[in-house]
């Protein structure tokens, strides 16, 4: 063997001491990546809506007409929708006192609402109010619109205190009338 080839294997057995150290010492790192789905379930809840179990609207006399708010109506819409939309309305039974003999019954035609605006909202949507003044105040001798949400996304709500007007007919007998305006959302 001579020296250069005995030079030669050193060399060589030297690189592969140095590559078997720089191998140990700094190993080869390749970027390596793992994907994890993950999901869930976001759970829609209901419409809903509540207003006061009660209200009293003071006393007049036959041939006036009273006036007062009947207390906070809310609508929360907990459904969670990409495109949410609600109507709420409102409706009225007949008035009455003693027996409800016609003399003893103040009509629903009787019986004007509005909504006025709503004193409170939460979420995204357009609310308008069905009647937003007095001016507007409309008959409840059928079912009336009382506030709609349009253009909603995801949950939201929607409060309003609404006011009655009654007409007291100059035919109505003294008395206590009691009659029942339902709120509904649909």
């Amino acid at each position: 063997m001579t020296v250069r080839s005995a030079r030669r294997r050193t060399g060589l057995a030297l690189v592969g001491v140095v590559t078997l150290a720089t191998a140990l010492l700094f190993p080869a790192t390749s970027a390596q990546a793992s994907d994890t789905t993950v999901v869930f379930t976001l759970d829609a809840g209901a419409l809903t809506i509540s207003a006061p179990a009660s209200s009293s609207l003071g006393h007049g006399a036959a041939g006036t007409a009273l006036s007062a708010a009947l207390g906070p109506v809310t609508v929360n819409d907990g459904r969670a929708l990409l495109t949410a939309s609600w109507v709420a309305t409102a409706s009225s039974t007949d008035f009455t006192t003693g027996g409800g003999t016609p003399a003893e019954t103040i009509s629903k035609a009787n019986v004007s609402y509005w909504s006025g605006p709503a004193t409170s909202t939460t979420g995204v949507g357009v609310f308008t109010p069905g009647q937003l003044t007095a001016l507007l105040a409309t008959s409840l001798s059928a079912p009336r619109t009382a506030f709609t949400l349009t253009l909603g996304v995801g949950n939201n709500s929607a409060t309003w205190n609404p006011t009655l007007i009654v007409n007291l007919p100059s035919a109505a007998v003294a008395g206590t009338y009691t009659g029942t305006i339902t709120h509904s959302v649909a």
